[in-house]
């Protein structure tokens, strides 16, 4: 499972970091997994919407590289999904077989064309802005249709990575996961498959 973290200025940390911690941990409960990540962005750093600054390794990659593509969300989103350049970037993640959001990077999965016709959900001070680009907009946590995972707001990054580890292994698996991380609040199956 090779997996793509994107980053972009304005992101909020925690969108990355909540999904980022649970779902990395699949590789420390079996070091011998076939799982690993990069962080992309357009540039070397990006700095998030409070100032923190980051560093991606892989700058402007083929996302259709990945089997797995992980967009946060942040305020930038809302304007970011009008960038011409980093749409156009995150459409070559059109064919990997999982495209997961969490917050407002749903927004950003849809100025691609990727929730079109499709359940998703987002955060709940963004349901509006979703409305056009998705079939239904779900006021669920965690939001499954076909190869796209779409989650709520910014602490539902934890619970959409150990989701996505669910999903990725076994309840088993995730449950290991979130006893690693002293994480009480996680229920196996909160994923809500649209049909």
């Amino acid at each position: 499972m090779k997996m793509a973290f994107v980053l972009f200025d304005g992101l909020t940390t925690l969108d990355v970091v909540g999904f980022y911690d649970a779902v990395t941990r699949l590789r420390v409960i079996d070091p011998d997994t076939n799982v690993s990540w990069d962080f992309c962005a357009l540039t070397e750093w990006v700095t998030d919407d409070r100032g923190l600054t980051m560093k991606a390794n892989r700058i402007q990659p083929n996302l259709g590289e990945y089997d797995l593509v992980f967009v946060p969300g942040g305020f930038a989103t809302r304007q970011l999904r009008f960038d011409d350049r980093f749409i156009g970037w995150l459409r070559t993640a059109e064919n990997a077989p999982l495209l997961v959001s969490v917050c407002t990077g749903a927004l950003l999965l849809g100025a691609c064309g990727f929730l079109a016709g499709k359940t998703a959900t987002t955060n709940p001070s963004a349901y509006d802005l979703l409305l056009p680009y998705c079939r239904v907009l779900a006021k669920k946590r965690i939001v499954k249709d076909g190869a796209v995972i779409t989650a709520g707001g910014v602490a539902a990054s934890i619970d959409l990575g150990l989701a996505v580890a669910e999903h990725l292994t076994d309840t088993d698996t995730a449950l290991k996961v979130q006893t690693l991380m002293d994480y009480p609040y996680y229920r196996p199956g909160l994923m809500f498959t649209a049909v």
